[in-house]
């Protein structure tokens, strides 16, 4: 493994995570591949990152997204943590097929790590091979960026490579590397694998990192570990409820998948519903529901919990005034995801002067498309014409089995957003907004994803991040893609992929 200059010299290194005690992780190169060939380089986003798109297509740089080669300034390192998975405690994990470059400044002077996943095996592997299969690597390059643009706080994905190997899990597949963008990989955790040692230093240290990084606000606050704690919270509380407007599931909410910085990590068996029903459930592992589209919010503030116990010596000296100001802490969640996620339905349905009963509304909107089948986010894309007009209420009935139950709660809808005094157009308009047409539907990554892995045909995949560029955008070119499966087409479980 070398170390070039030339193609990434603008990546200006600074690596801050790296600088905590060597306790916080173990570094570790990337495993070379045979064969790296590049699958898609993330244009846009190279760029907010200060680099050169034309340099990071060449050769040299292809073999740095494999981790074949390393960048100058970068110190790959796999970082430690901890975790509860289903709810069983777990007291080591740590990466153990991703490895941390280093971190970016981008344009907007934010910190942004540099990570490859799928690098090969490190020290936290258990006896894994730390490669990544391609199909898992397209669906978070496809999920993380449609992410970005239903503007929901995510990771991101610069790029992908394929890298000449063969991988097993249950079948041999051709292996891939992702190479992921995030605010940090700080994880709940993180936090979890100090407290099961016992390692209050490493945690205040841990929580001063985040306090720097993440949150400088809780930086003159009387006690600034209780104010990260509510500060971490009402982050994680206003992005489950950015979930749940637009249908998304992730899976598998481990708290070593719940990230710090309050985006999206780790896009696993990931799904977004068709049919809306709050059981939901895609992810093959999660066998017992555990982590159902309903169950979201409750399993967040479950996680939430996990985390403040782990900061309980930070928050207060006295253990029962620490576990009285975290309770209070945890206990706000329910309100503050409560409000964002009912302000959001509100703007689902087009009223933007929240009134008593608007909540009972959509609740009784989401019961009946539940009884009747109704697909998510078409319901609420047609709803944006019938604002405008009655005529556009055959669409939405088209949606239920009964479609009487959707006229029925049309009538109290029509009613209310007579009281909003808009412009029945403008009310359609701003809709749009936030209703998305296009959502990377199960059938739709499936058919990207074996269309490459089975025929090396990227074409699709491709199309379908274009249309993914632009959600809420009618392009009726590409109609077909805002369209829920057919019954053949129907996707009953996703997969991990490790």
């Amino acid at each position: 493994m070398t170390v070039f200059t030339e193609t990434v010299e603008h990546f200006r290194f600074d690596n801050s995570y790296a600088r905590l005690p060597d306790r916080f992780f173990a570094r570790h190169r990337p495993t070379p591949v045979a064969a790296p060939r590049l699958v898609r380089l993330n244009e846009k986003l190279a760029w907010h990152l200060g680099l050169d798109p034309a340099k990071l297509a060449t050769l040299e740089a292809v073999a740095f997204f494999a981790g074949n080669d390393l960048p100058e300034g970068g110190e790959p390192i796999a970082m430690a943590y901890a975790g509860h998975q289903f709810g069983t405690f777990v007291p080591q994990l740590g990466d153990g097929r991703a490895i941390l470059l280093g971190e970016v400044i981008d344009r907007d002077g934010e910190r942004r790590d540099i990570q490859l996943k799928g690098a090969g095996p490190t020290p936290f592997s258990r006896q894994g091979d730390g490669r990544a299969a391609l199909g898992p690597v397209l669906r978070e390059y496809i999920v993380s960026e449609a992410m970005v643009q239903l503007g929901i706080p995510t990771t991101r994905a610069l790029a992908a490579v394929t890298t000449g190997e063969t991988i097993w899990r249950e079948t041999p597949l051709p292996g891939a590397v992702l190479t992921r963008v995030a605010a940090s990989h700080i994880r709940v955790g993180t936090f979890q694998f100090f407290a099961a040692r016992g390692d209050l230093d490493a945690i205040r240290h841990l929580a001063e990192h985040v306090i720097a990084r993440h949150f400088p606000e809780a930086d003159g606050a009387v006690n600034r570990y209780h104010t990260l704690l509510e500060l971490v919270i009402s982050r994680q509380a206003e992005l489950i409820a950015k979930w749940m407007l637009v249908g998304f599931i992730h899976g598998v909410m481990n708290t070593d998948n719940m990230s710090i910085a309050g985006e999206t990590i780790d896009y696993g068996p990931c799904a977004f519903m068709d049919t809306y029903h709050p059981a939901t459930v895609y992810s093959s592992i999660d066998t017992g529901g555990r982590y159902r589209y309903g169950n979201q919010p409750r399993i967040a503030q479950w996680n939430l919990a996990r985390l403040a116990e782990t900061m309980l010596p930070l928050i207060a000296e006295n253990e029962a005034n620490a576990v009285k100001e975290a309770q209070e802490a945890i206990g706000a969640f329910t309100a503050r995801f409560e409000s964002a996620y009912a302000a959001g339905l509100n703007r689902k349905l087009g009223l933007f002067r929240s009134q008593p009963g608007d909540l009972s509304l959509a609740q009784d909107l989401l019961e009946r498309m539940a009884r009747n089948g109704a697909d998510f986010t078409l319901t609420f894309r047609h709803l944006c014409d019938a604002a405008a007009s009655p005529d556009g209420d055959a669409a939405v009935r088209s949606l239920f089995e009964s479609p009487g139950d959707f006229d029925d709660w049309a009538v109290s809808w029509r009613q209310r957003l007579a009281e909003e005094g808009r412009a029945r157009s403008e009310s359609s308009e701003v809709m749009r907004a936030v209703n998305p047409r296009f959502i990377p539907r199960n059938h739709l990554v499936e058919e990207a994803i074996s269309a490459a892995v089975d025929h090396d045909d990227f074409s699709v995949f491709e199309t379908l991040l274009a249309v993914l560029s632009t959600p809420y955008e009618e392009q009726p070119p590409f109609g077909r893609f805002a369209d829920p499966p057919r019954p053949d087409q129907v996707v009953h479980q996703t997969f991990c992929g490790t």
